[in-house]
C-alpha cells in the first residue's frame, strides 16, 4: 500500500540540510512512498537541488511560512504559529492528505499541536512517543508512556486494530505509485 508522509522539513537542529536528504533516502528505499516536505520553500530549494532527479518525483513541497524553534514553549507554538511547518504537516494528516507526520523538531510543541489538531482516541489521555532503537538483530520499538494504564492501552490496541481493518488511505498522486528509476 502506498504511504504518504508529511515531514516538518524545518525541524531539528539542522533543519532542511538534514531533513530533505533523509526524505530522499527514505523514498529511495521505499518506491511506493511519497514525502511531502513542509517548510519555507526558499530554505528547501538548495537541499532539494542536491537530491538526484530520479527520486524527486516522490518528493513534493508544501509551503509553510513559520518555524517552531527548539526552545520555544509548546503553548506559544500552539497559539501563535498556525502556519508553522510543524502545524501544517500535522494538518495534512488531519485532512487526509498524508498518512503520518514526522518531525525532528521541538517535541513538546509537536505533542501539544498534535493533541490539539488530531485529538486522542477515547480512553487515551495524552499522546505517547515511540522510538526505534537498533539492536543486534534489527530494531526494537520503545514506547514512552510511563503513566499509561494497561487497560487503556488494551482498549487503544483494539480500536486501532478495528481502525486498521476499516482504513481507506487518502488518494495519492501518480508519482507515488511509480517507482523511481535507477
Amino acid at each position: 500500500m502506498p504511504v504518504t508522509v508529511a515531514v516538518d522539513a524545518m525541524g531539528g537542529d539542522h533543519g532542511p540540510s538534514v531533513t530533505v536528504i533523509a526524505a530522499a533516502r527514505f523514498v529511495k528505499a521505499h518506491a511506493d512512498a511519497e514525502v511531502i516536505l513542509v517548510g519555507r520553500e526558499a530554505d528547501l530549494a538548495a537541499p532539494l537541488a542536491r537530491v538526484p532527479q530520479r527520486w524527486r518525483a516522490q518528493l513534493r513541497l508544501h509551503a509553510a511560512s513559520e518555524v517552531v524553534d527548539m526552545d520555544e514553549p509548546p503553548a506559544d507554538a500552539l497559539r501563535r504559529k498556525k502556519d508553522s511547518s510543524m502545524r501544517v504537516a500535522i494538518n495534512l494528516v488531519r485532512d487526509g492528505t498524508a498518512h503520518a507526520c514526522v518531525s525532528a523538531g521541538n517535541t513538546g510543541a509537536l505533542m501539544a499541536i498534535a493533541r490539539f489538531v488530531l485529538k486522542t482516541l477515547p480512553g487515551i489521555d495524552r499522546p505517547a512517543i515511540a522510538s526505534q532503537l537498533p539492536t543486534r538483530t534489527g530494531q526494537t520499538t520503545v514506547l514512552d508512556k510511563a503513566r499509561a494504564k494497561f487497560n487503556n492501552l488494551l482498549a487503544a490496541q483494539k480500536k486501532l486494530t478495528h481502525y486498521n481493518a476499516t482504513y481507506k488511505p487518502p488518494a495519492t498522486s501518480a508519482a507515488s505509485s511509480s517507482p523511481p528509476t535507477t
